[in-house]
This record gives structure tokens, C-alpha cells and sequence, in this order.
């Protein structure tokens, strides 16, 4: 009679026929997968109007430093590497981030509106906006600082993209109502040749109209009986 404890190298012949360093293989294989579908959904779950959240790195980070962290996530997290079925989402959010950061002018404007939510947050924290990070003021909130930094650059960003999706949306608009005019006027010159064109091609019919009206026989008046009284 058989007991429903099975021996544990028939419950997996696979595993029991590998040796320790093949069973440490295969366990550092899977936990690899696993890191890349947790980097995927990181990735996917990051503020996507800000690239340094994309990338996970500093502000102060040089362009050879950003270059090389999207080098290494890009090979982490490759579509041909992780199973994630978002896995090509998230590589086209490292390239684009990696390009808007390579970018001096768009990482200038980005760094500008970093700048500003720091200076704002010292202000409501009554501290000068020169503050050093040195400085032992500043040492006692550092812990929550950063957090709070990114979730102030957040706010300003998502502001700057609702005022730029607007000025978009007006010049749309602009645009449309410009359209229209010279549609309008277009149509209206048409309209204006054709009843030119309407207009000569009647004017012998216009004129042989007239000069029969002219040659026929006038009709006589009847003259007036003053009835006597």
C-alpha cells in the first residue's frame, strides 16, 4: 500500500538529479527573473513626466552617469531577457527618459522646474532658499526631504503639463477658426466666379432680351372720358 508521503526525490526527479551548484544555478536564474519583472513594474509605476524617476537616479547625475544607468536598466529589463508581458512598455519609457535627460535644453527645463519646488518647499519650511545641505538645519529634514522633493517636482510638473496641453488645445482651436475663415473666403471667391461666369455667359441672351422688349409695337393708352356731370 502506498503512503501519500512520497519520497522527496520522486516527488521532483528533476531537482534531486541536480547537483548543488546546478540547484544554485537554476535558484539564482529564477530570483534574476524575478528582480527583472520587479524593475519592470517599477519602471511602469514611475511618474512618467519626470525621467529621473524613470531611470532611478540623482538629479545631480553627469550625462555619462545617466547614459550608463540606461544601459544597465535597458539590459536588465530587456523584452528579450524578462517574460513581463509589459516589458517593452517599460524599455520605450528608459529610452525616451535616457533621451529627454541627453537633452541639455529639455533637462535645463526639467532641472528649472526641480529648482523651483525647492525653493518653495524651504520657503514653507521657513528656511533660505541657499540653505546648504551642509548646513545642520537643513541635516534635520533630509530624511524626508527628497520624498518630499519629488512629490513638489510632481505637482509642478503635472501643472506645467495641464498649461501646455491648454496652450496646445487654444492653438488647436486658433488654428481652426483661422482654417475656417480662409475656407470661407475661398468659398466666397468661388461663389463670386461662378456668378461672374453666370453673368457673362447671359449677357447675349441679357441683351437679345432687351432689344426685343425695345422693338415691339408700343401699345396705345386709351384716352381718359371725362363723364359730364
Amino acid at each position: 500500500m502506498s503512503t501519500s508521503n512520497g519520497d522527496s526525490s520522486q516527488a521532483d526527479p528533476t531537482l534531486s538529479s541536480l547537483s548543488d551548484l546546478e540547484v544554485e544555478k537554476l535558484l539564482n536564474r529564477e530570483a534574476s527573473a524575478f528582480q527583472r519583472e520587479l524593475e519592470v513594474e517599477r519602471i511602469l509605476k514611475a511618474f512618467k513626466l519626470n525621467p529621473y524617476d524613470i531611470l532611478d537616479i540623482e538629479e545631480s547625475a553627469s550625462p555619462e552617469a545617466v547614459k550608463k544607468k540606461y544601459r544597465q536598466l535597458s539590459l536588465f529589463i530587456h523584452p528579450d531577457k524578462t517574460p513581463h508581458p509589459r516589458a517593452p512598455e517599460a524599455f520605450d519609457l528608459l529610452k525616451k527618459a535616457e533621451s529627454e535627460l541627453s537633452d541639455k535644453e529639455k533637462r535645463d527645463e526639467l532641472d528649472a522646474v526641480i529648482k523651483q519646488a525647492r525653493s518653495l518647499l524651504l520657503k514653507e519650511l521657513s528656511l533660505p532658499v541657499t540653505i546648504s545641505e551642509d548646513d545642520e538645519r537643513f541635516k534635520t529634514i533630509q530624511s524626508s526631504f527628497k520624498t518630499n522633493l519629488r512629490q513638489k517636482s510632481k505637482e509642478l510638473l503635472i501643472e506645467e503639463e495641464v498649461a501646455r496641453r491648454k496652450a496646445i488645445k487654444m492653438n488647436l482651436a486658433n488654428e481652426g477658426l483661422e482654417a475656417k475663415r480662409k475656407e470661407e473666403e475661398v468659398l466666397q471667391r468661388k461663389r463670386k466666379a461662378e456668378d461672374d461666369k453666370t453673368w457673362e455667359e447671359n449677357r447675349e441672351a441679357r441683351v437679345d432680351s432687351w432689344r426685343s422688349f425695345a422693338a415691339a409695337p408700343k401699345k396705345k393708352k386709351k384716352a381718359k372720358v371725362n363723364i359730364l356731370g
